[in-house]
């Protein structure tokens, strides 16, 4: 039974996630009429390097009133929003007449798949590796050992460490591709050989990411796990002769995870970030490389649509984990401190 506290604070997550995405839409609206310029003019000067300069002034006139831009300032924001609810985020500059949505669709599911692996791998096995550790103490000389990697790889940037996978297992090595999602001339279809393809050439960008992160859960997890070990229900269960491997996954590993998944929650946009960064540096077809391809080509309503799709992903995923923290707190659930 969800507490009377549970609902509110569901309810107050809810109103905070409709209040950030209204704020976000407000300043991708206001973006290209911030910036000095008319983007009509940059559509036009586009046409005109292509040799495309008869009958600009009926051009004009349609461009303004396909973006509304003859209205007044409200009547653009409510167009805009209406044309949003329909899936339209505008045309591209660079490639009219192709819509926002069908130049970012396709990069979609890269970005997707390569950011749910490796946020699942990094969170799952340093939450796990740095419990284990936390757990030992003193007593596990490996596990002290250890704690310098993630004490290193926790700081070394995401972009920073996938050009050194580049050098060294791209360059030097040749192990892997240094860019691409997948080998030239493979058709892509839901085949054994794209498939392997795909995830040979993920291999490095997945694991800048992963080791990037993983060190960070790590540390957080084995220092939760430090602190837990002296708590009264601890102590309680060890005195009266639980099985030390009950303590820890049912006692121990489980108070630990509350702190970690929202962690994880506040860390999204970082590790977005990251991602994307990550992308550019191995030409990923992912967000992240199409978001360079259009700031290289000061494509404006390209950047406004992915930089609008990042910002709602980001508070989705962190909307989810805020509701289903209750599932995994009973102190939620039931109001109790």
């Amino acid at each position: 039974m969800i507490s009377k506290k549970a609902i509110i604070f569901i309810g107050y997550r809810i109103i905070l996630y409709i209040a950030t995405i209204f704020v976000a839409l407000v300043i991708n609206f206001l973006i290209p009429r911030l910036v000095p310029g008319s983007p009509i003019n940059i559509i036009l000067a586009q046409l005109s390097y292509h040799g495309q300069n008869i009958g600009m002034d009926e051009l004009v006139i349609e461009y303004k009133r396909m973006f509304g831009l003859d209205k007044d300032l409200w009547t653009q924001f409510i167009l805009y929003l209406k044309e949003l609810f329909k899936g339209n985020l505008g045309y591209s500059i660079v490639n009219f007449p192709s819509t926002v949505s069908e130049i970012i669709l396709p990069f979609i599911p890269w970005t997707i798949g390569l950011l749910s692996v490796t946020v699942i791998i990094s969170w799952t096995l340093g939450n796990l590796l740095g419990a284990i550790v936390g757990w030992k103490g003193v007593k596990s000389k490996i596990g002290n050992t250890l704690i310098a990697i993630p004490l290193v790889l926790g700081t070394i940037p995401y972009y920073l460490l996938a050009i050194i996978l580049v050098f060294v297992f791209g360059y030097l090595l040749a192990w892997f591709p240094l860019t691409g999602g997948y080998s030239a001339g493979i058709k892509i279809a839901f085949s054994l050989e794209f498939i392997t393809s795909v995830i040979y050439h993920s291999i490095l960008p997945a694991l800048s990411i992963i080791l990037s992160s993983l060190g960070w859960w790590f540390l957080g997890a084995r220092s939760l796990m430090v602190t837990i070990k002296g708590e009264d229900y601890i102590l309680m269960a060890e005195a009266i002769g639980l099985p030390e491997r009950k303590i820890l996954w049912k006692y121990g590993f489980r108070n630990c995870m509350l702190p970690q998944v929202t962690g994880l929650a506040l860390s999204l946009g970082n590790i977005m970030g990251g991602a994307l960064l990550t992308e550019m540096v191995f030409t990923y077809p992912g967000i992240g490389w199409r978001l360079y391809n259009a700031i290289v080509t000061s494509d404006y309503p390209v950047i406004q649509g992915i930089i609008l799709i990042i910002t709602i992903c980001i508070c989705t995923a962190t909307l989810i984990l805020d509701l289903i923290y209750p599932l995994i707190d009973p102190r939620a659930r039931s109001g109790s401190e």
